[in-house]
């Protein structure tokens, strides 16, 4: 009698309302349905035409031009483009890596516009991953006999954990941003430990197949760092997988151990499949500004979860949404949001543990929550020095909270479990009595400004008017929350009543989860015009592209405050063709980063020297007002709203040159030659010291420059001719102002000639007495190479998944 007072249960429930019976027929279909229209609440403005993308967004200010290059190449016949002439003085477009190269993604882009393929690669990922989810927490008990009584999940449980997963701030958010690959890597996750659950669990021989697709898959999306976070949190469920099912009696030890190296076997398969993009990447780590890791561990826990930021996982608003975001890290354009009714789910997945026949997976995936919160966490505890100092690639990462898709499944199965309690009618009155205090009192302290004071005192010092400006934010979120947890008790007890059905209810709560989520996170699904009005030509533009030689652009930041200008702060002019000193990327070329000084803010980039070097010829700028230049073009109204000029550097700055001499020397006394104002590149090329040159012998004295005109008569990414207006001289080489990267190679007359990397960062020929005409191309044997690998390891992984299925359908048949 007592158990009936402190419990929600008010009986047996009857058969034909047992949550655990009710799978309908078609679930999966039912399922995408809602995941479906889930996706379409977040992205229905894409249906008129608009971008996802906000000019905060990575995307904005590089990644459309990125893979608009990519598109325009391979809808041109031309393929993969390999080299990116358009920033940083030029880079290897795949070793450095430009998004979703390889991804399957890049096929929508070559059934339409860039900007549409785009916004639908997110939309599918944000459906995915949910359905994704679906499948995993359905096979997590679909087939599990290690215990006496059915411990299976019924449809509503997985439908519901499936929308905490995807529409979970961590995930769902990632669009904010443009985190395209992250979102990639969460979505394929749940689709990996599915697979692992038929390979390990179930002795499903096709799996291993389709695991290694799913690999290969995470190794395309590419982003390494979430890629690391899979494989580890997959290896250990599959461990798990392997340990319960030897507990339990299914398979013996020597199974387990066979299928776990069944299991790693396809990891590598998998890491094959990516070998196309990983191999060039390889071959470009020593080259890259991150060829030793990050400096320190200071730099490698930024972008961490501050603790200002856990509170957000039930008030979203604590730490401020976008720009009302007051915490220790520089910007924060995701969100943290879980649900507050997917929290309550969650903690009901703990209530009576201890004998519950889930209990090993409750156990897991709790401890599973806790690694990637403290992981997450970064330098705020001394966990994250753990994974720093024996997780292999670690330091070369920053942001660790991006681990939490990781914490955001466990979330989403411990909510599945809770649900199927709250259907079971397994709920203690006290725990819905102590939500429901939580939540009132959360909603009262802010009220009377507590949760602001608590802010201010955690708020660094520049961002306290911020804290200030959230305070109606926070009062205002604090009651939407407790709203929300109200409401699902107030669900909760109609069904305890007997007022909604199993099915009813598990609709219904659906139904709230979603809504609670998506009040927050459509604050992050920011759409913009088409990329064809963002990125508009205008006169300066059009002037720039009429140019008969190719020159750099200088572009300054905007001196005003109105919108992002992907044009004077990203990409944006790569878009229409025009290269530019600078640009947005991240993993440009080292050296490049040195010349240009990087680290002491890019002083050097308003010297005439680098402009001389790295063929600069024009500055674009928002200011009209610049006297010691010409303004050659402007003003010009850009769709960012600014109206630009452009101005002509002094002197020549060429794209191309010959020297008479050439020398071999080390790094550091070729950068302090060629920053003295006594030296004169035309004089002399200095090749690096391994340089497959022959020096000018006995040279005493610096030469006099050659009076010899290079001219380009053809110029495009990774192909380029040259013409010089007299023949070259025994003995001289010819100097061009785009980086050096293994793979250029260079023609005169049918005849190879020596290419190697000169004045420090830049392309060297030696050239051969009387050569008139110069052909250069980049390709990248790593490329050629990885590609094979990658054709051999798809095919053996489809080869797999047909016979694993061959051999069970015979199987069957006996």
């Amino acid at each position: 009698m007592a158990k009936s007072q402190d419990t929600l249960r008010s009986g047996a429930a009857k058969p034909e309302e047992s949550a655990l019976a009710h799978w309908p027929r078609f679930a999966v279909g039912i399922a995408s349905a809602v995941y479906a229209l889930a996706t379409l609440a977040l992205a229905w403005p894409a249906l008129a035409g608009k971008f996802l993308v906000s000019p905060h967004s990575d995307q904005y200010i590089a990644g459309f031009a990125f893979r608009d290059f990519a598109a325009q190449s391979l809808r041109s016949g031309n393929g993969f483009p390999q080299w990116n002439p358009y920033l940083f003085g030029g880079m290897p477009f795949i070793g450095a890596m430009h998004g979703d190269i390889f991804y399957p993604t890049f096929l929508l882009r070559l059934i339409m516009p860039t900007d549409a393929a785009m916004t639908l690669g997110f939309a599918i990922h944000l459906f995915l991953a949910g359905l994704f989810a679906f499948l995993f927490l359905r096979a997590s008990f679909d087939r599990d006999t290690s215990a006496q009584q059915n411990i299976s999940l019924g449809f509503a449980a997985c439908l519901i954990g499936g929308l905490a997963y995807m529409l979970g701030g961590q995930i769902s958010s990632l669009v904010s941003p443009g985190h395209d690959g992250k979102l990639f890597v969460s979505a394929l996750f749940p689709l990996g430990l599915w697979a692992l659950i038929r390979g390990v669990r179930d002795g499903r021989q096709w799996a291993w197949g389709a695991f290694a697709l799913v690999v290969g898959l995470a190794v395309l999306s590419p982003h390494p760092q979430l890629l690391q976070y899979m494989l580890l949190s997959s290896g250990a469920y599959a461990i798990f997988l392997a340990v319960r099912s030897v507990k339990a009696g299914r398979i013996t030890s020597a199974v387990a151990v066979r299928r776990l190296a069944f299991a790693f076997g396809a990891v590598l398969i998998g890491g094959a499949i990516g070998a196309i993009q990983y191999l060039p990447v390889r071959e470009y780590v020593p080259w890259s500004p991150r060829a030793g890791g990050l400096p320190d561990y200071s730099i490698a826990t930024s972008y961490a979860w501050n603790p200002e930021e856990i509170f957000n996982v039930y008030l979203p608003q604590f730490s401020g949404i976008l720009e009302n975001y007051w915490g220790r890290n520089v910007i924060h354009l995701h969100s943290e949001y879980m649900g507050a009714g997917v929290l309550m789910l969650m903690g009901a997945a703990w209530l009576g543990l201890r004998a519950s026949a889930r209990r090993s997976q409750v156990v897991f995936w709790s401890v599973t929550l806790v690694i990637a919160l403290l992981w997450a966490m970064g330098s705020s505890t001394p966990f994250y020095r753990i994974p720093y100092a024996i997780v292999p690639g670690t330091k070369f990462f920053r942001a660790p909270q991006t681990v939490f898709f990781v914490g955001s499944l466990a979330i989403a199965f411990l909510a599945a479990v809770g649900t199927e309690r709250l259907l079971g009618r397994e709920l203690p009155k006290k725990y819905l009595i102590g939500w429901a205090a939580f939540a009132l009192m959360v909603a009262l302290f802010a009220s009377i400004g507590g949760l602001s004071s608590i802010a201010m005192s955690m708020a660094p010092e520049q961002t306290v008017d911020r804290v200030v400006g959230n305070a109606s934010a926070v009062i205002a979120g604090s009651w939407r929350s407790a709203a929300f947890v109200l409401l699902t008790i107030g669900l909760i007890v109609a069904y305890h009543r007997k007022r909604l059905s199993v099915r009813l209810a598990g609709y219904a709560l659906a139904a709230i989860v979603s809504l609670d989520l998506w009040t927050v996170i459509r604050s992050y699904w920011i759409f913009s015009e088409p990329a064809s009005t963002i990125y508009a030509s205008d006169g300066v533009i059009e002037y720039l592209k009429k140019q008969p030689q190719p020159g750099r652009v200088l572009t300054l930041p905007p001196e005003g405050r109105g919108q992002r200008d992907p044009n004077l702060t990203g990409d944006g002019l790569m878009v229409h063709g025009v290269r530019i000193v600078l640009g947005y990327h991240g993993n440009e070329l080292g050296r490049y980063d040195q010349l240009s000084g990087k680290i002491q803010g890019y002083t050097p980039i308003l010297d005439p020297l680098f402009w001389r070097l790295t063929n600069t010829q024009y500055v674009m700028t928002d200011n009209g007002g610049i006297e010691q230049l010409q303004k050659v073009a402007g003003p010009a109204r850009n769709p960012s709203g600014n109206d630009v000029y452009l101005y002509k550097t002094p002197g020549d700055n060429p794209f191309a040159w010959v020297t008479p001499a050439k020398i071999r020397a080390a790094d550091l006394p070729a950068v302090q030659t060629l920053m003295d104002r006594r030296f004169d590149p035309l004089s002399v090329a200095i090749f690096d010291s391994a340089a497959a040159v022959t020096p000018t012998p006995n040279l005493s004295k610096v030469p006099a420059p050659l009076p010899i005109t290079v001219t380009t008569t053809s110029y495009a990414p990774g192909r380029i001719k040259l013409k010089l207006d007299t023949p070259a001289p025994e003995g001289s080489a010819l100097v061009v102002s785009e980086n050096y990267f293994p793979g250029w190679r260079a023609t005169s007359g049918g005849r190879n000639l020596n290419v190697g990397r000169a004045d420090f960062v830049v392309i060297g020929v030696e050239l051969p007495a009387g050569a008139t005409e110069v052909e250069l191309s980049f390709h990248s044997a790593a490329y050629d190479k990885g590609k094979m690998i990658t054709l051999i390891a798809l095919g053996a992984s489809i080869l797999l998944v047909a016979a694993g299925v061959f051999v069970q359908r015979r199987s069957a048949i006996a």
